[in-house]
């Protein structure tokens, strides 16, 4: 049995057409309600902005350590990699991976480790929030 759309030339694909992008709109519009749920839970967790995030990244130079997803340039390979930091158990091998952790971390790493060589930058821990609430939204 044929469909009713296959017989009249280029509805079929036009069918297909509309199926693909209603797909692609429900997949888009899942993706941004999760980013902007992650981004919200993250802003609650520490008390900063992601959005201010990509400024202070490239402000302070961390773009040229560390590979940075959703900063344009930040292909670091000194540091570590920040991608998915939200699912590591430690940051930096050192500390619990929480909030206040990553924060502390972010403003006086020496602090931690004192052989570290991610650099004593001068961030204030407002900046430091701000940084946390990018890394953990991702």
């Amino acid at each position: 049995m044929s469909s009713p759309l296959a017989s009249v030339p280029g509805r079929a694909a036009l069918a297909t057409v509309l199926v693909v992008v209603a797909s692609a709109a429900f997949v888009t519009t899942t993706f941004v309600r999760d980013k902007h749920t992650k981004a919200s839970i993250a802003r609650m967790m520490t008390g900063g902005d992601p959005g201010r995030a990509p400024a202070i990244f490239r402000r302070y130079g961390c773009a040229g350590c560390h590979t940075i997803s959703g900063i344009p340039g930040a292909d670091g390979q000194a540091g570590a990699p920040l991608a998915e930091l939200s699912k590591r158990v430690y940051i930096a091998g050192v500390l619990e991976n929480r909030p206040a952790n990553l924060v502390a971390w972010i403003v006086s790493p020496q602090r931690f480790s004192p052989q570290t060589a991610m650099p004593q930058s001068g961030i204030s821990e407002q900046e430091a929030r701000d940084l946390a609430a990018y890394l953990y939204a991702q």
